[in-house]
């Protein structure tokens, strides 16, 4: 009965049964296949609301997919739950340059809000290697950030406002279009980094930028941790403003990418730390000059060993696809996203490392990440990916960041795999919190139930 009521509501071909449900995976690098009851694919706002208010109705639990990027298994479902896809629902309604916002519906992928930004002359700058895939609403639903937080903020700092189902099927429609707004509580942070627990977005309005001018970026090598952060502040310092990433890349990772990964190397591989700097301007040679006058003075001081500029589109493109290039085909792979203060790296990274191979000493640990932002990712291969091995690199990874004040997740969310760490980034009070917010507008737990945090106390 399930089913047919869904299909009375978005058409029968839009309701995935049996095996066109098996055939998706569960979740990002996963072979076993999704297992829900179905998949419904809604085309407008008013279709989640009506699939929500009958699910409501009947305690039914329903799990949101979008790009099916995330690392974290929130979008994994359960055989006894339903998913909503919003595959259907990925069109760029209007983009608007001079008010600098575009209206996007929440299934359209990155790279078409990119694109349709770039053909009116602007920029939408949230960008990371699953570009082609990643959905707005699910970068909405965990923060994304990605390589240009340094100069443009995460994803919260580009949203205006939001549409959003709430699990009874009320559409909250705030899609408000200005930078400032203090008309009573911002409903919209409710929604943003919630991994789609307390609503369901289904439009947004996001901030876009003028396409900048000039666009320079470089790839240089590092002698010594201690030489990124002095790095760092040395370019943004000469740069004026413009610095827009600073991506790290360890030894293992540089050497992996451009040795069996393929990737065309433009500097030699073997230096400890490589870091691509980007810097997005106003005047294409003024810009220029500066740039490698900054980057002059920091090899100069000793900060930097080696370095090229890339002086040509298709070099910046091949420049970033080495950052985007790692991959894990074939290894069990242990895949890490946390955040700390950049003070707090060296030492964590070393005792990662050192933990690791202490108990595997076979163990590739592979380092990289927007350090500009403080968030690392790690790629941990040990030979076995079973569930008490992960147990114990988890707790490798993990543990020391309780210490430091650090974050089990930087820009992926929590999902079901970092739900039993959360309270060592979060409050007992923080926590409780949370759970009020959810109680208050889920009260039947159906949206992506068990994600961040177990319903139950006891959980």
């Amino acid at each position: 009965m399930l089913i047919e009521d869904l299909a009375a509501i978005v058409g029968e071909t839009d309701v995935l049964v049996g095996e066109q449900v098996s055939q998706r995976p569960a979740c990002w690098g996963s072979s076993a296949p999704c297992q829900a009851i179905c998949i419904a694919r809604p085309q407008t706002t008013g279709q989640v609301s009506e699939i929500l208010r009958l699910c409501h109705a009947a305690g039914q639990s329903v799990v949101t997919h979008g790009g099916m990027t995330g690392l974290v298994r929130g979008a994994v479902a359960a055989r006894d739950e339903v998913v909503v896809s919003l595959e259907r629902m990925n069109r760029i309604e209007e983009v608007v340059p001079g008010d600098r916002i575009v209206l996007v519906q929440a299934g359209t992928p990155l790279q078409v809000v990119q694109e349709g930004a770039e053909a009116e002359g602007c920029v939408f700058p949230l960008d990371f290697g699953a570009r082609g895939t990643a959905t707005v609403g699910g970068a909405i639903s965990t923060n994304a950030g990605g390589n240009r937080v340094i100069r443009y903020g995460m994803m919260r700092s580009l949203v205006l406002g939001l549409e959003v189902v709430l699990a009874d099927g009320t559409v909250l429609s705030s899609l408000n279009r200005m930078l400032k707004n203090n008309a009573g509580y911002d409903l919209k942070q409710l929604f943003i980094g919630t991994e789609g627990t307390l609503g369901i977005v289904t439009r947004a309005v996001l901030r876009i930028f003028p396409r900048p001018a000039s666009e320079n970026l470089a790839l240089v090598a590092v002698q010594e941790f201690d030489h990124l952060p002095a790095l760092l502040n040395c370019m943004d310092r000469s740069l004026g403003g413009t610095l827009s990433a600073f991506e790290v890349m360890w030894k293992e990772f540089y050497d992996r990418v451009t040795g069996e990964g393929g990737h065309y190397a433009p500097i030699a591989a073997g230096h400890p730390f490589y870091v691509l700097i980007e810097a997005l301007g106003s005047d294409p040679q003024a810009d220029a000059e500066r740039f490698e006058t900054a980057l002059l003075s920091a090899q100069g001081d000793g900060l930097l060993v080696d370095g090229t500029i890339a002086m040509s589109a298709k070099q910046r493109q091949e420049m970033w696809a080495i950052r985007d290039g790692v991959g894990y085909a074939g290894e069990p792979v242990f895949v890490f996203d946390v955040s700390l203060r950049i003070s707090d790296m060296k030492d964590y990274v070393d005792q990662v490392i050192k933990s690791t191979k202490s108990a595997w000493p076979g163990a590739r640990i592979i380092p990289f990440g927007h350090l500009g932002d403080g968030n690392v990712h790690f790629g941990i291969m040990v030979g076995s990916d079973t569930p008490e091995i992960r147990a114990r690199v988890e707790e490798m990874v993990y543990a020391p960041l309780a210490r430091i004040g650090g974050s089990v997740s930087a820009e992926h969310g929590i999902g079901t795999e970092k739900r039993g760490h959360l309270h060592l980034s979060r409050s007992t009070d923080e926590i409780r919190t949370m759970r009020l917010l959810k109680q208050a507008l889920d009260p039947k737990g159906i949206l992506n139930p068990g994600r961040v945090f177990p319903l139950d106390e006891s959980g």
